[in-house]
């Protein structure tokens, strides 16, 4: 049990460090450097959040929050549609085509992903997808097949706003041989999702021209959904389907943007636990000078420890005297690294405009970065798993110290006092 007296003695010779100057400057470098790790963790995670915020949105602009291949519905789809928009959680439903196709413009070919979409049909897809297809969505009109191109795929092809390009599509005739149905579509204009598997393959454009490039007549291929919580989209999906095998319906396939884009995500959340294990070493450093700092202060104090244990004090009482002293030094650079880590966070939208015109060079130019400033979600958890970890660090750097405090022999050290 850590006592009142323990903590007492811990505050006392934190105060006194005064006569070793250079255990004083050590004691204030190991706060720093674990305030300085604490804050960049924070800072960096931070910005790691907002940067998986803006790829999940920009991603789910084409493939919606979930999606129900609708091959077994047949001409039904607009039942199923309907019934897909009444069901809980999902708050808009949308069918799309979606085929493989060839681009040809003069000798330069590419594989492309046909995506036919009704930009003016729901107010909820059509909010999301303005902030990156922009007004070129409008021009998407029934029979003008005009279509946006992904800006790598239009700068593979040459390709600009105007531009009249040739679309193969492979299908089969009566005999069952493959064949190419070819039609020429007219670029509106380009979009950037800032993936590279997206922009270097993506084609949007009408529903009813998508159809007619695929031969679908009024069928399609799917439809896409929108959920109230996009995180809900797996259980919301999983409970439509079990409604419908529990009523006896065909089943149909479905997916969500966790399955569809789960590659993705799991490259941020490697780099986010890489970049937590580097950064944590700056707060390893800062533990091994707060090892440095007790054990000067133990070696100072050493008649002070003996005439402590000749008046009472258990090794029990020493070893927690000198963990509590670490904890402190710990605990003040954790505290200020959260304070200081989450203000920079907050207000980063001024401090690299700031930095960027003090150094003469830009963080993210616009010509190379879809992004032309830095996203930031701090996140409660961050902040917990950030504090444990310095906490535990700090907690095993006083161990050895606080060992060696209770080694001390009263008898000895009094000897020759």
């Amino acid at each position: 049990m850590i006592r009142p007296v323990a903590l007492w003695m811990a505050l006392r010779y934190l105060r006194t460090q005064r006569a070793s100057q250079f255990a004083s400057l050590v004691g204030l470098a190991s706060v720093l450097g674990v305030a300085l790790g604490v804050a960049a963790l924070i800072v960096v995670l931070s910005v790691m959040n907002g940067f998986e915020n803006e790829l999940r949105a920009r991603l789910v602009t084409i493939t919606g929050h979930g999606a129900v291949l609708t091959g077994a519905a047949g001409d039904d789809w607009r039942t199923l549609r309907d019934e897909l928009g009444a069901w809980p959680g999902i708050v808009a439903a949308e069918p799309y085509v979606e085929l493989e196709a060839m681009l040809a413009n003069g000798g330069e070919l590419a594989g492309v992903v046909i995506e036919g979409i009704d930009p003016q049909r729901d107010a909820a897809f059509a909010g999301e997808r303005a902030s990156i297809f922009g007004d070129g969505l409008l021009e998407l009109r029934p029979g003008s097949f005009q279509a946006l191109l992904g800006r790598a795929l239009a700068a593979r092809l040459g390709l600009a706003p105007g531009d009249r390009v040739r679309v193969m599509v492979p299908v089969r005739d009566v005999k069952g041989r493959v064949v190419s149905r070819l039609r020429e579509i007219i670029v509106a204009g380009v979009f950037e999702i800032g993936v590279r598997d997206h922009d270097s393959v993506r084609v949007l454009l009408n529903l009813a021209d998508a159809a007619q490039l695929a031969g679908l007549g009024g069928n399609i291929t799917g439809i896409r959904l929108q959920m109230a919580d996009i995180f809900a989209a797996p259980e919301v999906l999983h409970d439509w389907t079990a409604s419908r095998a529990t009523a006896g319906h065909a089943g149909l396939a479905t997916t969500d943007w966790t399955r569809d884009n789960a590659s993705y995500f799991r490259a941020v959340r490697i780099e986010k636990v890489m970049m937590t294990l580097l950064l944590s070493l700056i707060v390893a450093v800062a533990t091994f000078n707060i090892v440095a700092t007790l054990v000067m202060i133990v070696t100072d104090k050493r008649p002070g420890i003996a005439i402590l244990r000749t008046l009472g004090f258990s090794r029990r009482s020493i070893i927690a005297t000198f963990t509590l002293q670490g904890l402190l030094i710990g605990w003040a650079g954790v505290v200020i690294g959260l304070l200081s880590g989450s203000l920079l966070a907050r207000n980063i939208a001024v401090v690299v405009p700031a930095l960027e015109k003090t150094f003469g060079f830009e963080f993210m130019p616009a010509d190379v970065y879809y992004l032309t400033s830095l996203p930031v979600d701090l996140q409660v958890d961050d902040f917990l798993w950030v504090s444990v970890i310095a906490l535990l660090m700090t907690a095993g750097a006083t161990i050895y110290p606080a060992l060696r405090a209770a080694s001390v022999d009263p008898a000895e050290v009094l000897r020759y006092e």
